[in-house]
């Protein structure tokens, strides 16, 4: 596996979804010589065939699709019945909130959840028409048939991991390539079960323990913020490095304009892990909300998320930083606001 795609530079963008990793985000990290992942989480399979085809307008180089996946357990009965119940309770105690940006909470349990079932298997079937030269998975592992539907495209194989269990199953299951994130890293951290409480261990730390249980090639994600993180990475065992928070304020990517003016804000003093926006634990800037409702948001992924959002889209626009979903990495301070090719050259 090629993890650092077509260009020279052992350099890759992660998947942000939610809007960052535009197409034309991907193209301007090919055509800079490294390589891009396609966000495929939360989209629909239409939307996917379409900015697949725009990016591949806009570059003749090789890039990824990173797709969210479901757990393979099944909860029983009584696990989902306290499972509604904690969403529920904890919909009621963020109504103020979305009344005071004149929202309204959303439905978490939606008809078509986009990264499950028939619209999952869509999203495989668009991959499988015309493939990438990288598919990367998080949250989970496929099971055994779209395991099977996954390695039919032909395409690289790459899981997200968080430990060395995660890596062991990985490679078990066949894959290419890891990618290993670390605490430092900003968004979802890729836990195999939403239930887990994430570890603390570093990027650096945990490639050298998973480099000891696996041979697969392992692309280092967490606190590579300058050319000394990234050396290290790769000295460590990594065979590329993946950018997220660092290319949050490029002019290249859909992040939105009030988290791009918090990444920057001298008021923000740190991140924290929580799971008050999407019931999954993420790493983001310390917000008041995360502090006053961390504590209460349920291990309940994506129901928290679906709950959530339209608070968060009302946040977005009124510029309310106090209630947005933050992601970044601990080293958001080096996140700057200039072209991808100038970051990716930067760094290299």
């Amino acid at each position: 596996m090629r993890a650092e795609g077509s260009g020279a530079l052992p350099v890759v963008a992660a998947p942000m979804a939610g809007g960052p990793s535009t197409p034309e985000l991907v193209a301007a990290v090919t055509e800079a010589g490294a390589y891009g992942y396609l966000a495929a989480g939360y989209i629909t399979a239409e939307k996917l065939a379409a900015q697949m085809a725009e990016l591949r307008e806009r570059t003749a180089g090789r890039f990824g699709v990173n797709l969210f996946l479901p757990p393979t357990r099944s909860r029983t009965g009584r696990e989902q019945r306290r499972r509604d119940t904690a969403v529920d309770a904890y919909g009621r105690q963020l109504a103020p909130e979305a009344e005071a940006l004149g929202a309204e909470l959303g439905n978490p349990r939606p008809d078509v959840e986009p990264d499950a079932g028939d619209a999952l298997d869509a999203k495989i079937a668009v991959l499988a028409q015309d493939p990438p030269d990288a598919i990367s998975v998080t949250f989970a592992l496929p099971d055994a048939a779209r395991l099977a539907a996954l390695r039919a495209t032909g395409a690289a194989l790459v899981a997200t991991v968080t430990n060395v269990d995660e890596a062991r199953a990985a490679t078990d299951a066949g894959f290419d390539g890891l990618c290993v994130q670390g605490a430092e890293a900003g968004g979802h951290r890729g836990t195999h079960d939403e239930a887990d409480i994430p570890n603390d261990t570093d990027t650096l730390d945990l490639l050298a323990a998973i480099r000891r249980a696996t041979t697969l090639p392992m692309i280092a994600a967490g606190g590579i913020a300058d050319t000394a993180a990234a050396r290290r990475a790769l000295e460590a065992g990594a065979v590329a490095v993946q950018l997220g928070t660092a290319l949050l304020r490029c002019p290249e990517a859909g992040t939105s304009a009030t988290h791009r003016e918090a990444l920057a804000d001298p008021s923000f003093s740190g991140t924290t892990v929580t799971r008050a926006y999407t019931g999954r634990p993420a790493r983001a800037l310390t917000t008041r909300f995360a502090v006053e409702h961390g504590p209460a948001a349920p291990a309940a992924y994506p129901e928290v998320h679906h709950l959530t959002r339209p608070m968060r889209a009302a946040a977005a626009a009124a510029g309310d930083t106090s209630r947005l979903h933050l992601w970044a990495g601990t080293h958001f301070r080096k996140a700057a606001a200039i072209p991808v090719a100038d970051v990716v050259r930067g760094l290299v």
